[in-house]
């Protein structure tokens, strides 16, 4: 297997990689004492059912909608067969999880065919999506996730993240999404 960064001409390459996922249980979050309490993410098991992020929004809109010049996009292939994606946004007006500064990087997509997770695609594309960052100054990557991917949030956790950011009405104004919890993990780089 290689990685290698794409322009976005390759973008076409990068969506043929689902990010489907089937959801089975959910991170819960709760509020003992209305907060006071602190808060506590409770596994919580769900009916099944499949979620695809690409359904609101395939990356190729992200060449669209942002300035993508100081992005990374990057693909896992094994003779050129795209195995996992994943694309890092930096220094770019108008993300507001770069929070304004340079020396942050965001995590805005990582990708595994489902035929290729659990081989170590992706603990190979975050490594890369790091070094990237470093090389740009970057003492911290941002990655965001929600309380339905309890397995992305154990990848995440697992490469040393920290979690940073619970924010429990971040979609609110986004109907398909408004009942997930935003989690923003944080890697010190």
């Amino acid at each position: 297997m290689q990685i290698i960064q794409i322009t976005p001409e390759r973008i076409a390459d990068y969506e043929s990689i689902s990010i489907a996922f089937e959801v089975r249980e959910i991170l819960a979050v709760t509020t003992p004492e209305n907060g006071l309490g602190g808060i506590q993410l409770i596994p919580q098991a769900v009916s099944p059912y499949i979620k695809d992020y690409d359904s609101l929004g395939p990356p190729h809109l992200w060449l669209t909608e942002f300035n993508t010049a100081n992005w990374g996009f990057f693909l896992a292939l094994e003779d050129e067969l795209p195995l996992g994606a994943a694309a890092v946004a930096w220094d770019t007006n108008g993300v507001n999880m770069l929070e304004g500064r340079r020396d942050l990087s965001v995590l805005w997509d990582l990708r595994v065919s489902p035929a290729w997770r659990g081989r170590g695609i992706g603990k190979a594309l975050f490594t890369h999506a790091a070094q990237w960052s470093r090389q740009r100054g970057c003492h911290m990557m941002k990655i965001e996730t929600q309380n339905i991917n309890i397995a992305a949030c154990r990848f995440y956790a697992a490469q040393g993240c920290i979690l940073g950011d619970i924010r429990r009405y971040a979609y609110h104004d986004i109907p398909a999404v408004a009942d997930e919890v935003q989690l923003n993990w944080y890697m010190a780089l």
